[in-house]
């Protein structure tokens, strides 16, 4: 899903002022790809958190909007990268969440975002462990993301 999501935003950059067809690209990616970016769930709060309490893991939220340039440069960049590919799907149950359709603005109004992208650790029930707002770097994000274990750990 990513790999279609980083294609889109190249295509949609390389022609900002054309419209593009997002079926049309959709349809024309292999199936079957995988990457060794984070693998979110999609806009489904109530999946991540049953995932998060049977695995035991954290759940990192990302709150983005579709016309954030930070959050399409996390999206394409940052969420790409191998070791933070890795480090998050191992430690993590992770959810994407568009600030402005479906469940995204129940979900903003919840973690109380002011500011895109907003990041967000919580416990398995949703309870808040750790926040930022705005784009991280490959070292940045993997830091943030240490500190939410280190942080839980110190609470048990």
């Amino acid at each position: 899903m990513l790999l279609k999501i980083l294609l889109l935003s190249l295509v949609v950059w390389a022609k900002p002022n054309s419209y593009v067809s997002v079926h049309t690209i959709v349809q024309q990616l292999p199936t079957g790809t995988t990457t060794d970016a984070i693998q979110f769930i999609e806009q489904d709060w109530n999946l991540a958190k049953q995932r998060a309490m049977q695995e035991n893991k954290l759940i990192f939220v990302d709150v983005y909007a579709s016309w954030c340039p930070p959050c399409m440069l996390l999206k394409t960049k940052t969420f790409q990268n191998k070791k933070v590919g890795d480090f998050f799907n191992q430690h993590f149950v992770n959810i994407s969440i568009d600030a402005e359709k479906s469940i995204g603005p129940q979900v903003a109004r919840y973690f109380g975002v002011t500011a895109y992208p907003t990041l967000v650790f919580t416990d398995g029930a949703g309870k808040p462990v750790l926040y930022a707002m705005g784009y991280m770097g490959t070292k940045d994000i993997l830091k943030f993301a240490q500190a939410a274990l280190d942080k839980l750990s110190a609470t048990k």
